[in-house]
């Protein structure tokens, strides 16, 4: 009898068929070449046959040289950290294919000489925020507290309501970023009441800066009171001391659906000297962190050695002023989907799944912000109810599906599942589930 491993593809031979030649462009010689080696290892192991050597390197191959896998958000949370937050725009991601070449991100074309970094998506941020004299961009809004603290307050201190001494994911502290920088705390109030008088209080020749922070992840209700920027920034301006305050969730106007979320252009008007958000939040765009304000306060940011180590590349401004000036972003659209149409389409979801011989219905859902924004608003949704056993599952599908369980049920909520996606959802629970 032959030996079948004589019959296995050579390692050369495989590399000149057309569509590993393809993955060697996408991927690398190196990388199409281990799949290659692992896959005959498989064959002569016996795992394979010889004639399904091909198939399988390239079912083992991935997508692109990236290690990142593209998830199907049906959680209902619009901006899933785990999930990378906020889905960039198609005028984004446009964006960032052009700046991955050869750009003039520095460089001005009329004289030939050096110009302003990043000068047209700053451009774009004050003509979205008018009421801020200048702009800056660093790397995600921890960074612009810090440029903040380092050069406002190291070696003074920062007055700070205990309330908003808050913690974020992965157990990060706000206060010990701001430590971090050389400045000391002066916290006042407590945790659920702070007064106007308490700042008063605390703030004297060894100040260096008043924070505000929006507690974004969490809410306090009950025996309460804070007080408001337009209040504290009076007082801050009698005492001539700068009032920094942390919008945090990316909002740069108001807006109505979220009427108790801050928002940069309102902090501003009521007198914020430096108001600092998130760029991949409800702004809907890339990580990085904004800050908006004074001139005279903006520009001893940017002037500050520590500025160069946080400053964002070329590819990150090319998605941002995209964002800023461009169409509406899809967490927009996610934020403003009326749940009715989330409601058709979960019917029409689920009509097809059953046509396919799997159990599944429309229901009501209510759906979260996330992300670190608008703690306790929920927003009317739809979803379609799988068996709770399928979650699992579809996480393990291409391209994966993250649900949420609730109730002893698999929900697809659909809120952030943009519509254009329906069918791959479709094709991946049913391709999934099928075989289940």
């Amino acid at each position: 009898m032959a030996d079948h491993r004589r019959l296995i593809p050579r390692t050369d031979a495989l590399l000149a068929e057309p569509a590993l030649v393809e993955a060697v462009r996408r991927l690398g010689r190196a990388r199409v070449r281990a799949a290659i080696v692992a896959t005959q290892q498989r064959a002569r192991d016996g795992e394979l046959a010889p004639g399904e050597v091909l198939t399988a390197v390239l079912e083992a191959l991935p997508g692109s040289a990236a290690g990142l896998l593209p998830v199907i958000n049906a959680t209902g949370v619009l901006l899933h950290t785990n999930l990378g937050r906020a889905p960039l725009s198609e005028a984004a991601r446009q964006a960032v294919e052009l700046a991955a070449g050869v750009t003039d991100v520095e460089l001005d074309l009329a004289t030939g000489g050096r110009g302003r970094r990043g000068r047209t998506a700053l451009a774009a941020l004050a003509a979205a925020v008018p009421a801020a004299e200048a702009v800056h961009v660093v790397n995600n809004n921890a960074a612009a507290l810090v440029l903040a603290a380092t050069t406002l307050a190291a070696g003074a201190e920062i007055v700070i309501s205990r309330g908003e001494l808050i913690e974020i994911g992965d157990g990060f502290r706000l206060p010990d970023l701001l430590v971090s920088t050389g400045a000391r705390l002066r916290e006042v109030g407590m945790t659920n009441r702070t007064a106007i008088a308490d700042y008063a209080g605390a703030i004297g020749p060894g100040t260096g800066m008043v924070l505000k922070v929006h507690p974004s992840n969490y809410r306090i209700e009950g025996f309460t009171a804070d007080v408001p920027v337009a209040r504290l920034a009076e007082l801050c301006r009698e005492r001539g001391i700068p009032l920094v305050a942390d919008a945090g969730s990316g909002l740069l106007a108001p807006e109505p659906l979220l009427p108790r979320e801050p928002d940069v252009t309102s902090w501003l008007n009521e007198g914020a000297d430096l108001v600092t958000t998130s760029g991949d939040k409800l702004l809907g765009g890339p990580q990085c962190g904004l800050l908006f304000g004074r001139a005279d306060v903006v520009d001893r940011l940017r002037r500050h050695p520590l500025a160069r180590a946080l400053r964002v590349d070329k590819v990150t401004l090319a998605a941002l002023e995209a964002t800023v000036a461009g169409p509406p972003t899809p967490t927009w659209e996610s934020l403003h989907a009326g749940q009715a149409t989330l409601r058709s389409r979960a019917e029409h979801l689920a009509d097809r799944l059953r046509d396919k011989g799997i159990d599944a219905k429309p229901v009501d859902s209510q759906s979260v912000v996330g992300g670190g924004g608008a703690p306790g608003v929920s927003l009317p949704s739809a979803a379609v109810a799988l068996d709770e056993r399928a979650a699992a599952a579809l996480r393990r599908g291409r391209p994966p599906v993250l649900a949420r369980v609730e109730n002893g049920l698999c929900l697809l909520d659909l809120r952030a599942v943009p519509a254009d996606q329906d069918d791959t959802l479709l094709a991946s629970v049913h391709a999934v589930l099928a075989a289940y």
